[in-house]
């Protein structure tokens, strides 16, 4: 390739890999074929609506932004809207109608003029505040013609009242049978975090939990870019970005974007494992500040022997149950293998404690009683950058990371 050529492909890749925004185009999407047929499954029938939940950063809003294009049996009508703490019942709604036009003719001055067709939002005919039945009645009516999905990003951030204010109208809905599907989307373990309602409630929804990509799925983010960038990767470096990764889709793409940089800036277009030791340290340096300091607090200590850095990278390092909490005992492998030697219990039970009050963050929470406590990690985006940090200092070994 000439260079001209090498550069145009390092600015494409910064519209193929995206660890900074969700994947909003289908041909780039990967992954969660189980989500999407739980969804549109719902989407088909009548009185159903989604709840989809997981933790931050496992890609529950590229999910959500690419549903449209999954649904080709019609027209689709699918406004997606970001909540914010702020937000009342009826300012979600007035943004939701924002985001949908309609068009309306108008006829000129005199008998021979023109008709012209311009086009406005909904949001314009709704009065204010919005209630559960003016939504209801103009669902119905954009219903008439099109698929209307209406769905509702980081619902979490709501108040309990305004939450509370959709349970009901997914209770109306239901009794209803009106013909639309909201979708709402948020952090969280359980459906009884985001919606504090009757059962009946519950019985419409169909709760998507999103859970960390498996292995296969990361692969296929790579494939599916290095495919649209006609770039190659080898089989060590691969799996180095998929273990890294730690089932978290921004540092895929994260650590991809970066290093097919590093290969082009070689003239090369196949990545190599150099290029992704390379993307470690730079993936490190421009980690959220945000990640830096806590990593910063829960790490930091005047003493030079202080195994700190090393409990926390065990604890990243830990198995996990399917919500992502450990035991102790989880840690005590991965600790022993990071020391070079058998380390017990009670050699950093102190370290899993502080870990969790204020003294160093906290960087964990803790479940269960005394004795049989489960931690996890309050921010799912340290756990892999703690696990890089620990590569680039050293201690931790290709066989470490791969759980050999």
């Amino acid at each position: 390739m000439t260079s001209d050529h090498l550069r145009m492909k390092s600015m494409q890749a910064g519209s193929v890999f995206t660890p900074s925004a969700p994947v909003d185009q289908k041909r780039l999407f990967a992954g969660r074929t189980e989500q999407l047929h739980q969804i549109i499954d719902a989407v088909n029938q009548k009185g159903q609506h989604v709840l989809l939940f997981g933790e931050r950063g496992v890609g529950k809003t590229s999910l959500a932004s690419v549903l449209a294009e999954f649904l080709q049996f019609g027209a689709v009508l699918a406004p997606k809207v970001n909540a914010i703490k702020q937000d009342t019942y009826s300012n979600v709604w007035r943004k939701v109608f924002n985001n949908i036009n309609v068009q309306f003719q108008t006829q000129g001055p005199g008998f021979n003029s023109d008709t012209k067709i311009t086009s406005r939002p909904v949001a314009e005919e709704m009065p204010d505040p919005i209630t559960a039945d003016d939504v209801r009645i103009q669902l119905s009516n954009l219903a008439a013609g099109h698929i209307v999905i209406v769905i509702v990003d980081e619902f979490d951030r709501l108040y309990k009242k305004e939450a509370q204010a959709f349970a009901d109208t997914i209770k109306m809905f239901s009794d209803h049978s009106v013909p639309a599907t909201l979708v709402l989307v948020g952090v969280a373990d359980s459906v009884g975090e985001l919606i504090q309602a009757h059962q009946s409630v519950e019985r419409a929804l169909v709760q998507v939990r999103v859970p960390r990509m498996s292995p296969d799925e990361l692969n296929e983010i790579i494939t599916v870019g290095l495919n649209e960038l006609g770039i190659d990767i080898e089989d060590r470096a691969r799996t180095r970005i998929v273990h890294l990764s730690q089932g978290l889709p921004h540092y895929t793409h994260l650590l991809s974007l970066d290093a097919v940089r590093k290969a082009l800036a070689r003239e090369s277009t196949t990545i190599q494992d150099s290029d992704v030791d390379a993307s470690i340290e730079d993936a490190i340096e421009r980690a959220q500040q945000s990640i830096k300091d806590d990593y910063h607090k829960a790490t930091m200590s005047p003493r030079q022997d202080s195994l700190y850095p090393q409990v926390l990278t065990a604890c990243a390092l830990a198995e996990t149950d399917e919500l992502g909490f450990f035991a102790a005992k989880d840690v005590r492998g991965p600790m022993s293998t990071i020391m070079q030697r058998n380390y017990e219990i009670p050699a950093f039970s102190r370290h899993l404690n502080h870990f969790c009050d204020s003294r160093r963050g906290p960087v964990l929470e803790r479940t269960g009683s005394s004795h049989r406590y489960r931690f996890r990690f309050i921010d799912p985006l340290l756990q892999p950058y703690v696990i890089m940090k620990g590569v680039s200092a050293g201690f931790i070994s290709d066989k470490t990371l791969n759980g050999e």
